[in-house]
């Protein structure tokens, strides 16, 4: 076996034994998770990036505050994935890909996701209240006054944007960069989740503070998210298909004021035949039909059916990327 197909096998193999950790066991505890850690420094360092909302600065200035803590926050991330990863470079194949994975695990989550996605629903039969609440958990909307049908709609748009954001994503940027894409795209990811706001958010003004996360995280998700979107569109049963052709997923998708959260949303939305939407902002498919019980279940297995074909189409595509650098 050549040098090339060993170092593919290896990195695959990690990428398998990262998603079955995360099957089996799900996150690290809070201490030691590194997505954590990301957050505890974005937190810190956001303090000091976004002005107190009501006190105007220079733009500019603001702007670089943000760029210059989010680049050496990416530069700290990066560094330790390299240095990690050139540590058990040399390592025999059969004992670098478990440590590579147990490395891999915590910049993806897909049990959490697809569990707490499945949770809403189980709280949406016990009640109303109950499912807004858990909800709550995976949002940032206001939840209190959707319906039951509105509450399904957000879940089920959460699983299709995170499903790229927690997984395809993450190991899109594995297969083509190592350990340190994935963890570049974890730290940009959850950069824009805390930072990449128009206007005030927790006392703070984050139009520029938090403009270059958001469009690095634009950037970095663009390939993946559109992968992501094709997949669900391919996998769907032929049962759940609503008729339309490509150029209504193109369509739907531009509605979202996210230049990439919507082809995910926009493809699960066509495939499953219902209407997805956030209540003032847009909707997906606007002519299909509430969501039911049954649809956030079909969501969910859809989903994993796109994890699993990202696994077993990695292998391939890092042999063939491999032979192309060689």
């Amino acid at each position: 076996m050549t040098t090339a197909a060993i170092a593919s096998l290896s990195t695959w193999a990690a990428m398998c034994i990262a998603l079955l950790v995360d099957r089996v066991w799900g996150e690290p505890p809070a201490r030691w998770h590194p997505v954590v850690w990301m957050g505890g420094y974005l937190g810190w360092a956001g303090r000091r990036v976004a002005p107190v909302a009501g006190q105007p600065q220079a733009r500019w200035r603001v702007f670089f505050r943000g760029v210059l803590a989010w680049c050496v926050g990416a530069g700290i991330v990066v560094a330790v994935a390299v240095l990690l990863q050139r540590l058990i470079a040399h390592w025999p194949w059969w004992a670098a890909a478990p440590l590579l994975g147990l490395l891999l695990k915590p910049l993806l989550a897909w049990r959490m996701l697809r569990s707490e996605v499945l949770a809403v629903e189980a709280a949406l039969g016990v009640s109303l209240a109950a499912g807004r609440q858990r909800l709550s958990r995976l949002v940032s909307r206001d939840v209190q006054q959707l319906d039951a049908g509105e509450v399904r709609e957000s879940a089920i748009e959460s699983l299709a944007e995170n499903l790229n954001d927690s997984v395809v994503a993450p190991l899109f940027w594995f297969v083509l960069l190592g350990l340190p894409g994935a963890a570049l795209y974890r730290f940009a990811n959850t950069a824009d989740a805390m930072w990449g706001y128009l206007g005030e958010r927790g006392g703070r003004d984050w139009t520029w503070a938090g403009k270059w996360a958001a469009r690095t995280d634009d950037v970095l998700s663009c390939l993946p998210a559109r992968l992501t979107a094709m997949l669900l569109w391919l996998l769907a049963p032929r049962a759940g298909i609503a008729g339309q052709g490509c150029s209504a997923l193109r369509r739907e998708a531009r509605r979202t004021p996210s230049p990439n959260s919507g082809w995910p949303m926009a493809a699960m939305a066509l495939r499953l035949g219902v209407r997805l939407g956030k209540p003032g902002v847009y909707a997906l498919n606007a002519d299909g039909r509430s969501p039911v019980p049954g649809d956030t279940v079909a969501a969910a297995r859809l989903a994993h059916r796109v994890v699993a074909v990202v696994a077993a189409c990695a292998l391939p595509a890092l042999l063939v990327g491999w032979q192309v650098v060689g």
